[in-house]
C-alpha cells in the first residue's frame, strides 16, 4: 500500500497535524521540495527506488525541524540547503577533506567522483550510507577526486560565429549569381536602347 508524503514526514509524537499542512507548510510545497530533491538525486543516477525514496524523506525531514523557526525561508530553500549540507558532509567523510570553507569546491568535484567512480553503477547502495565503506568504494571515490582536480573548473564555452557551412557557400553564390544576372539584364536593356536610337534617328553629316 503507497503511503502519503504527509503519512511519511508527519512525527507522530508531535501530537495532531492540521489537514494539508506539515509543520505549519501548506503539502503543496512539501511536495515542490519533495520533487526537487529527487531530480537532484536523479541527477546523480540514483535510480533504486527504496533508496530514492528513503533519502528524499531524510532530507525532507532535515527541513522540517528548521521549518517552524525560518518561516520567512521557502520549504524548497530548506530542502536544497539540507540536501547540499547532507551531500557534502557524507563527501568529506568518505574523501577524509574538510568541508570548511571549501564546500562548493568539495561538493562539486564529489559529485564528479561519483560518476568517475561508477558509484551509480557499482556502489549506489552505499551512497550517503554512514561508515565504514567497502574499502574498493573509498579507494575508487578517493582516486576519482584525485583525477577531479584539485586544478579542477567548470569550463565556459566563449560565443564563437555561426558557421552555415555549403549552405553559407550557396547563399553567397546565390547573392553573386542574382547580381551578375541583374547587371547583364541592364547591359542587355541598354544595348536594345542604343540599336533603337540608331536605327530609328540615323546620324546625319
Amino acid at each position: 500500500m503507497d503511503v502519503s508524503l504527509e503519512s511519511a514526514l508527519n512525527d507522530p509524537a508531535a501530537g495532531a497535524e492540521q489537514t494539508g499542512r506539515i509543520v505549519g507548510r501548506p503539502l503543496e510545497d512539501w511536495n515542490a521540495a519533495y520533487a526537487k530533491v529527487e531530480s537532484y538525486f536523479h541527477a546523480l543516477r540514483v535510480r533504486d527506488k527504496v533508496l530514492l525514496g528513503r533519502l528524499v524523506i531524510h532530507v525532507l525531514k532535515r527541513a522540517m525541524r528548521r521549518a517552524p523557526q525560518e518561516l520567512q525561508c521557502p520549504v524548497t530553500e530548506l530542502a536544497a540547503e539540507e540536501m547540499d549540507l547532507v551531500v557534502t558532509d557524507w563527501f568529506a567523510q568518505v574523501l577524509q577533506e574538510s568541508p570548511a570553507g571549501t564546500d562548493h569546491m568539495l561538493s562539486t568535484r564529489g559529485r564528479l567522483a561519483l560518476l568517475l567512480a561508477d558509484m551509480p553503477g557499482k556502489w549506489q547502495e552505499q551512497f550517503l550510507r554512514p561508515g565504514p565503506w567497502p574499502e574498493a568504494f573509498v579507494k575508487a571515490m578517493r582516486d576519482a577526486y584525485l583525477r577531479a582536480g584539485p586544478d579542477f573548473q567548470l569550463s565556459k564555452m566563449a560565443p564563437r560565429p555561426l558557421d552555415l557551412g555549403p549552405i553559407a557557400t550557396l547563399t553567397q553564390l546565390s547573392q553573386w549569381s542574382y547580381g551578375k544576372m541583374v547587371f547583364i539584364w541592364i547591359a542587355f536593356a541598354l544595348l536594345l536602347v542604343a540599336i533603337f536610337v540608331l536605327t530609328h534617328f540615323p546620324f546625319t553629316h
